[in-house]
């Protein structure tokens, strides 16, 4: 089992030292090689996705990713953004289908922004879309306008568009993971407007008629983010494109208590996949030793479950980190009044005790 590990800029490289922690605590031989990306890699090489460290990742059976991004980097050059480093990797490994569970445990119902009663229970999956839409249509760019009524001004565009392929298997995607679970897909759309996702809704509902026993509803993007703050446990599977499940998914990490607990797997045809938490670098607190390092400790027991066939090792992390909170124990983003507030080695030592 060979581990592409990928720390990043910011908290990810603490945080991921916590995973590689969790790793090792348990009784599996895994081949570990660390390369740098994003800003880091930037700094050594002059380029966030360096040749060598793709090919790592090409040659690995998945990617322990940390996070990139700083904000010393904004002036760079578009193609030298250490946000470049991730959108390449999905790019060239074809990293289509991303899982992104928001699930909120008993013991941070307390942490979430919502009334208990609206989230206690709640366990979302949302699949989204990796590789198409507007981040990666073309033509995009920058222009002279040269009609309507602002014709010779500059402007600035980009290109959203589908293939019936794209949609065809992300839909698979979502339904074989429905048919896991509570048997329900809502796809997430705006049909109403955009003559792409009117194409999105017709191509998810052919590919339902291969699932009659899995429900399906369609929603508009709007409504939807309205959903998930007013009722969001009636939602069981979400999938959308990619600029929609950007959207939602980091909404919806917020009903959980804290992005800070929200894991995500990004995975191609062949089960290769990219583990990383859902939330960004944080150079704010990067070096202070409070990120909470859970999210990707969970991303590490989904790679175990999805990408390394290590169903039992992924349910032992995952109960380890419930035992965790049930012994109260908090980093900074979900304390709370009669909890006891750790750091990010003293979250990872814990969790490795309690597996």
């Amino acid at each position: 089992m060979k581990i592409a590990v990928l720390p990043g800029d910011g908290i990810g490289v603490e945080i991921v030292a916590e995973a590689l922690k969790v790793l090792r605590a348990l009784d599996l031989k895994f081949e570990m090689e660390t390369a740098p990306v994003g800003g880091a890699a930037y700094e050594q090489t002059g380029h966030p996705l360096p040749e060598s460290t793709l090919n790592l990742a090409k040659q690995a059976d998945a990617i322990l990713f940390g996070a990139v991004g700083d904000w010393k980097y904004d002036s760079l050059e578009r193609q030298f953004r250490p946000e470049q480093a991730i959108l390449g990797l999905r790019k060239h490994l074809g990293l289509f289908a991303n899982f992104r569970p928001a699930i909120c445990y008993e013991q941070l119902v307390g942490a979430s922004s919502l009334k208990p009663e609206l989230i206690a229970g709640l366990d979302i999956l949302i699949v989204r879309e990796l590789t198409g839409d507007i981040y990666f249509g073309q033509p995009r760019g920058r222009r002279i306008a040269s009609d309507g009524a602002f014709a010779g001004a500059e402007e600035a565009f980009d290109t959203m568009r589908y293939t019936r392929p794209e949609i065809e298997r992300i839909a698979h995607v979502a339904f074989q993971a429905a048919r896991k679970r509570s048997k329900k897909v809502t796809s997430v759309d705006k049909a109403n407007v955009l003559e792409t996702f009117q194409f999105w809704k017709d191509v998810v509902t052919q590919v339902h008629q291969d699932y009659p026993d899995v429900e399906l509803e369609h929603m508009y993007v709007d409504n939807a983010a309205m959903q998930l703050v007013r009722a969001p446990k009636k939602f069981d599977v979400v999938v959308t494109g990619n600029m929609f499940g950007d959207i939602l998914s980091d909404e919806a990490s917020m009903l959980t208590g804290s992005i800070g607990m929200l894991p995500s797997a990004s995975l191609n045809s062949k089960n290769q996949g990219l583990y990383e938490p859902s939330h960004g670098s944080a150079p704010d607190i990067a070096g202070k030793g409070v990120a909470n390092p859970l999210a990707t400790i969970l991303s590490a027991a989904m790679m175990l479950r999805f990408s390394l066939n290590q169903e039992e090792a992924a349910q032992r992390i995952e109960r380890a980190v419930q035992n965790v909170l049930s012994q109260g124990l908090r980093t900074p983003d979900i304390w709370s009044e009669g909890t006891k507030q750790v750091g990010t080695a003293q979250m990872g030592d814990a969790v490795v005790k309690a597996l």
